[in-house]
């Protein structure tokens, strides 16, 4: 459960600990960076057999060279030099199989082999064409991409055979492991359900078994599609496949079931007996025997989130150390001005709809800070601080949001996270707006593609929720990094100088 304990009901010297020691902010951030690599386990798997490719051919072709060179004159040597050159380039662009998606085969070292044959003959006609192209003599040439083959292929099977030994440790298995639910009962659900649990590959985990119905709930695996979307807050899920009977399925079941699902940021897919009247040309996947038909991608791949990732560490951290100073001064105008705390905490809702402690520069009295925030923050708030008045005006008490970041409970740009109890038109978010859960596809930012646009400060009408939801939904379909570095940009010659900012 999180601390709602907030600014308020601390010791004078529990509040300069949590002012003062912004090492306490970064056990939990260390922890978390420790942690975060497990939902990107694939990519970065894929990215270490790329570069453990490379360098083995780029070693076997240093070896190759080492071993021809003292034979052959200065220009002979200089043309080998180009052909090994070449021939690593060509490895290195050859479209491969580096991809853990297809695990089972990933894991056993003569089909990794077999990924291999095509791009490493591939490079070796390119080292022999070269040479003779460079008026090499023929049986020269071939003597020589002879031992460039053998040189490079005995590190490549070296390196792959220690990637397998790898790929077979009970912790990788199960950070590769994908988590897939099923939606439905009866036969076809029994018999998905079964395969996922046994899948001698590894590749799949049984999440749970949901039928759309209160009437199992209380059984060990199954449970409503309420508990699908809770434990899908705090456990990670791949993938959804609805699976129902085909006496009970009609198009309505199918949009009703999408809709009770839709704040959870994961695939869906359905059988293909309940496609009928909802769309015929549908994506395809198979799931072994089974297949299935793409209803829902995530907006995000696993490539992408963790490009995204990599780019909020690199300037989170950069940011931090180059603004300290600055923030040192800050903390000290804030405990000047008036009592409390300099950090503020209020829980907010990220990804999946999960709740976390979002950190602040304190920018209220302390003993007037709504950490539900039933109350929004209005122009000429007296609850509002003199310090805090230009804190809120310039942006700068959203800062202390970059341990957020390091944390992996935020992102450097997403849509913009509220508090629990924050209202529209007198209606909670979830409820004024059915778009809005959608916003939980992606991690909340310090900025965003609403706030540059000027959809920012007191949500008062549903307009006002309408105009913010809208912007943040065009974001996550535009999303790329160059798009995040615009908003980052954007965000200092707009956003700091808004005028919808108090």
């Amino acid at each position: 459960m999180i601390d709602r304990s907030g600014a308020t009901g601390h010791t004078h010297e529990e509040l300069l600990a949590e002012s003062g020691q912004m090492g306490l902010l970064m056990q939990p951030v260390r922890r978390q960076l420790l942690q975060e690599p497990y939902p990107y386990l694939h990519t970065l798997l894929a990215a270490i057999i790329a570069w453990m490719d490379l360098a083995s051919v780029a070693l076997g072709s240093g070896f190759a060279h080492f071993l021809e060179c003292p034979a052959l004159t200065r220009q002979m040597a200089e043309v080998i030099g180009a052909a090994d050159l070449v021939a690593v380039l060509v490895f290195l662009l050859f479209p491969k199989k580096r991809t853990l998606l297809a695990f089972p085969k990933v894991r056993r070292l003569k089909a990794q082999c077999r990924y291999l044959v095509t791009p490493v003959l591939a490079a070796a006609c390119a080292h022999a064409f070269l040479c003779v192209l460079l008026e090499m003599p023929v049986i020269q040439s071939v003597r020589l991409t002879g031992i460039w083959l053998l040189a490079v292929i005995v590190p490549l099977l070296i390196a792959r055979g220690v990637l397998t030994f790898f790929l077979y440790q009970p912790a990788v298995i199960a950070g590769l492991r994908r988590k897939i639910a099923i939606v439905g009962e009866g036969d076809l659900a029994s018999e998905l359900a079964e395969r996922i649990s046994h899948d001698a590959g590894h590749t799949y985990g049984l999440f749970g078994v949901f039928p759309d119905s209160e009437a199992s709930a209380d059984d060990a695996v199954k449970g409503s599609l309420q508990t699908l979307v809770e434990r899908s807050r705090h456990e990670s899920l791949h993938a959804i496949i609805l699976a129902f009977p085909e006496a009970t399925v009609q198009e309505d079941v199918v949009r009703r079931t999408c809709f009770a699902l839709r704040s959870v940021a994961c695939d869906i897919y359905v059988t293909p007996n309940m496609v009928t009247g909802i769309d015929q040309a549908l994506p395809q996947e198979f799931l072994g025997p089974n297949t299935l038909l793409v209803l829902q991608r995530r907006p995000l791949t696993e490539t992408q989130n963790f490009e995204k990732r990599v780019l909020d560490i690199v300037l989170g951290i950069f940011a931090l150390i180059f603004l300290s100073p600055f923030l040192i001064v800050v903390a000290l105008l804030i405990r000047l001005d008036s009592r409390g705390p300099v950090f503020f905490r209020q829980p907010r809702i990220g990804k999946n709809g999960r709740e976390f402690l979002v950190y602040k520069f304190r920018s209220m009295y302390a003993n007037q800070a709504d950490l539900g925030a039933a109350k929004q923050t209005s122009r000429d708030d007296p609850r509002v601080t003199r310090v805090g008045k230009w804190l809120r005006k310039l942006s700068i008490d959203e800062i202390p949001q970059l341990f957020n970041v390091l944390k992996g409970e935020m992102s450097l740009v997403g849509p913009r996270p509220h508090a629990p109890q924050t209202r529209a038109g007198g209606l909670l978010l979830d409820d004024a707006l059915a778009e809005y859960v959608l916003r939980y596809h992606v991690k909340p930012g310090i900025t965003g593609w609403a706030q540059i646009n000027g959809a920012r400060g007191e949500l008062v009408t549903l307009e006002d929720l309408e105009k913010r939801v809208n912007l943040d939904l065009e974001y996550i379909r535009r999303w790329s990094i160059l798009f995040d570095l615009k908003i980052m940009i954007l965000t200092v010659v707009r956003e700091v100088f808004s005028r919808h900012a108090f």
